[in-house]
């Protein structure tokens, strides 16, 4: 808490400076995107971002389960087990099911960034952007935000941190994900000597709080900086300020809250029986 203040309190005084002020001039925060680059967001926009958040938050329910059972109450496998390959429990079965969901959604996503152009929006398209992240984060910091017109063009940080996301931490995720998963062949010596296990379990759950860490900031800095109008362009398809956009989002809060509560063996046992085998040892 006192570091939150000291840093309030400096970055205040630093953006009073003449020399900020003129860094300010030349490096807003923001600069132009190409200029075909579309203004607003589609409705795949709308839908992806609800279930990559959805996915995300069963993803990290069934980690944190896997991650502290230790007598799991019911066991999942395949009718036909692959070589190597036996029972795991049922969390863990969700975790990876889940996984596959949150790629394949991802893949879509990213697909679909670059057919329609909405690329240009998280991908940095000039040098500039690294000042401008820098100013940003200053103005931030100082509790004064930066311009916000987020309807046609992130902040270079926005547009960095999303970049972070989508193209480093969501990689990242994947690649480790599948070295600690049942996926892996089990006869690959030589390959798992090359990416040991250790690797990925040192990488992964980090990943995990990385991810945590920006939904935190990320929903923060969404009330913070214009609650409805902000709620509006990603759930509501406008650059207007009403509760539709609100509304919307509170409905997909409490989806997503009694998921977290649901996934529980006795509700995921059926599901699981439509893959495989459920057993309780």
């Amino acid at each position: 808490m006192i570091f939150a203040v000291v840093a309030v309190l400096a970055a205040r005084w630093l953006v009073t400076t003449v020399p900020f002020q003129s860094f300010l001039r030349t490096y807003p925060g923001v600069y132009k995107l190409p200029p075909e680059t579309p203004v607003g967001f589609p409705a795949w926009v709308q839908w992806q971002h609800f279930l990559s958040a959805f996915f995300i938050v069963l993803i990290v329910r069934s980690g944190l389960s896997v991650r502290n059972e230790k007598h799991p109450t019911a066991y999942f496998s395949l009718r036909r087990p692959r070589s190597g390959h036996g029972k795991i429990s049922i969390a863990l079965w969700l975790h990876q099911s889940v996984d596959v969901l949150w790629v394949v959604n991802g893949a879509v996503f990213v697909a679909l960034l670059f057919l329609t152009g909405q690329w240009a929006r998280i991908v940095p398209t000039s040098w500039a952007v690294f000042p401008n992240a820098v100013s940003a984060l200053i103005q931030y910091v100082s509790l004064h935000w930066p311009a916000d017109d987020g309807w046609a063009n992130y902040n270079s940080l926005q547009q960095l941190s999303y970049f972070l996301v989508v193209f480093i931490a969501a990689p990242l995720a994947i690649l480790t994900g599948v070295r600690m998963s049942t996926i892996w062949p089990a006869r690959a010596k030589t390959l798992s000597r090359a990416y040991p296990i250790e690797w990925a379990r040192a990488i992964h759950f980090p990943v995990m709080l990385f991810f945590v860490a920006f939904t935190f900031v990320h929903v923060v800095l969404v009330f913070a900086t214009g609650a409805l109008r902000n709620l509006n362009h990603m759930y509501a398809g406008s650059d207007v300020v009403s509760w539709t956009g609100f509304s919307i989002f509170a409905a997909s809060l409490l989806i997503m809250v009694a998921a977290w509560f649901a996934v529980r063996p006795v509700v995921l046992a059926p599901i699981a029986r439509l893959f495989g085998k459920v057993t309780s040892r």
